[in-house]
């Protein structure tokens, strides 16, 4: 039977904020990625979040990103591999912190917004972003888009690597993701998203925005829970792969 992992990018707000939605998006995914303070998050917000994902037995990881909050860590930034290295280790720190009040494991690491982009193509913030999660525990899953350099430095190195697909985000020839800034980057329609899904899963094939079919490898789906129809779609997903014979359950 196919199976496949289930994340959120979760915890991203400030301050008092409603944790409602957020805890029943918990229900239907099997890994939520956690910000950790650079590009959105605070203590509390990290604190709360754990223990609603502990609550909800759903795996966790951390979740950096490029210390921009303004920007929600979606502006790229000139940084050198060092700089990368360290703002990676940091927000480890950060989270693992909050889980080991809970006596609880970190599972993962994926990088959020533009740290993720640019280390998917840029080989040596790769290697300084799997370097710095294996320097932590390398034992943790790295999340990285499916066949970048993210992942190949993943690999590389022996760390356990999550090739990692996108239900709302279209493709490009070249296995990457369109810009944010271009019209076509996002998918609105539920259903074209969950065929785009359920066939990188299935056939290991995405259609590009270039009308070619790309291989493709799907270990874990990103689902983002800050989406107005957020919770309705992580539902319709995961009954959706169900439907398809394909079991639903945290990355090994």
């Amino acid at each position: 039977m196919l199976k496949v992992d289930l994340n959120c990018d979760l915890g991203e707000s400030f301050g008092r904020y409603q944790l409602a939605e957020q805890e029943e998006i918990l229900k239907y995914v099997t890994s939520v990625n956690i910000a950790c303070g650079f590009h959105a998050g605070d203590p509390r917000v990290m604190r709360e979040t754990v223990g609603l994902a502990i609550e909800n037995q759903v795996k966790i990881g951390a979740h950096p990103g490029l210390p921009d909050l303004n920007g929600f860590g979606r502006r790229e930034m000139k940084i050198t591999a060092q700089e990368a290295y360290d703002m990676v280790v940091y927000q480890i720190g950060a989270l693992q912190g909050f889980l080991s009040t809970f006596n609880e494991k970190m599972q993962h690491v994926k990088p959020h917004g533009a740290l993720y982009n640019m280390a998917a193509k840029d080989v040596g913030l790769a290697e300084a972003i799997a370097q710095a999660v294996y320097d932590v525990s390398p034992s943790f899953v790295l999340f990285g888009l499916a066949g970048s350099e993210l992942t190949k430095a993943g690999e590389k190195l022996g760390l356990p690597t999550a090739h990692e697909v996108f239900a709302d985000r279209t493709y490009q020839v070249d296995g990457s993701l369109t810009p944010r800034s271009q019209p076509d980057a996002l998918i609105t329609d539920p259903e074209q998203s969950v065929q785009q899904v359920v066939k990188m899963v299935k056939r290991g094939k995405v259609r590009s925005q270039q009308n070619t079919e790309v291989l493709i490898k799907a270990d874990t789906v990103c689902i983002h829970g800050d989406g107005a129809h957020a919770l309705a779609f992580a539902k319709y997903i995961r009954e959706t792969l169900e439907r398809h014979q394909i079991s639903v359950m945290p990355f090994h």
